[in-house]
Parts: C-alpha cells; sequence; structure tokens
C-alpha cells in the first residue's frame, strides 16, 4: 500500500472514531481538526514520514475511543501501534497521575513519539489560544506549564516543531493578558 492511501486510510479511521467528540474550545471544533492539525505538524517535522503521519493522526484513537491497540497494528502496522502506544495514556490512571506520567516518561520516548508529543502539545496551546476553553486563568497558565514540563523532558525536539511550540505557549500567556 503506498504512503498516500496510508495516510488517507488512517484519517478516514480516525475521522469515524472520533466523528461525535468536540474540541473543549468556545467554538466546539471536530475533534478531527485537532487530529488533522497535529498530523500537518508532524508531516512537516518529520519530512513527510508517511509511518509517523499515520500515528499522529491515531494518537488519541486507543485513549479516547476504546480502540485496542491490536486493532491499530492489525490495520496499519505493528510500527505504527507501537508509536501510538508510545503516546497514549493509560485512562485507568486518575487525570492528574496521567499528567505526571507524560512529564516523568518524557524522556523514554523515540524520536517519532517526541514528534508526535511536541505536536500534540502544540495544537493543544493553539487551542488554548484562539479558542479558549472556559477555563479559570491558573488553569491555563498551569496547562502552560505542564506543557513545557513534557516538552522538556523529550529527548529529540525537531527545531522548526519547537519554535512553534514555544509561539503557541507565548500566544496563550498573551491571551491571558489580554482576555484573562
Amino acid at each position: 500500500m503506498n504512503d498516500v492511501v496510508r495516510v488517507m486510510k488512517a484519517a478516514d479511521f480516525a475521522a469515524r472514531k472520533h466523528a461525535r467528540q468536540r474540541r473543549k474550545g468556545e467554538a466546539a471544533e471536530p475533534y478531527l481538526n485537532h487530529l488533522i492539525e497535529v498530523a500537518n505538524l508532524v508531516a512537516e517535522a518529520s519530512d513527510g514520514r508517511a509511518e509517523v503521519v499515520v500515528a499522529a493522526l491515531l494518537h488519541d484513537v486507543v485513549e479516547d475511543q476504546d480502540v485496542a491497540i491490536d486493532e491499530v497494528a492489525a490495520l496499519f502496522g505493528s510500527a505504527v501501534a507501537s508509536i501510538v502506544a508510545e503516546v497514549t495514556d493509560d485512562k485507568s490512571l486518575p487525570k492528574q497521575v496521567r499528567k505526571d506520567k507524560q512529564v516523568s516518561g518524557a524522556h523514554h520516548k523515540s524520536d517519532d513519539a517526541s514528534i508526535i508529543k511536541l505536536a500534540d502539545k502544540t495544537s493543544n496551546l493553539l487551542a488554548i489560544a484562539k479558542s479558549p476553553p472556559p477555563w479559570p486563568i491558573d488553569r491555563k497558565r498551569t496547562y502552560v506549564e505542564w506543557a513545557r514540563a513534557v516538552v522538556a523532558g523529550l529527548p529529540f525536539k525537531q527545531a522548526g516543531l519547537l519554535a512553534k511550540f514555544e509561539e503557541a505557549a507565548e500566544l496563550v500567556l498573551e491571551s491571558i493578558e489580554r482576555n484573562g
């Protein structure tokens, strides 16, 4: 199967699995927008490596949509499933434990998982800046600090993507100053 077909199959699968999911911001965008934004950032940062772009499109299906990692492997291969598994939180754990594990486990990520984590955090920060969720100011600031802690621990940070991440973090902080 060629790379374009693999990417489109992953986009279709992700779209169907996340069809009813919306972002938490005031615009309540379809969640698929986030997946495509992450995949686009990953495509740019990985020189379009299809395996990583496919994993980026699927990065939340196990965590959010009750898809088994075995299903990801059967449909998209063990290499993609391995990357998806690396970026998947264990939803059976309390939220704060999951967040702490993202920070403490960041330094163990492969280069491919690092790119996806960095793109995911960048997309989340852009969403908070452009379509803020109804969070108190302190929660928004805390999210920026936490995202920076996760990214700081990643062993591989592609320079262009890291710059976009920092710009997104600054956008959130500026929007807090302007709008609260």
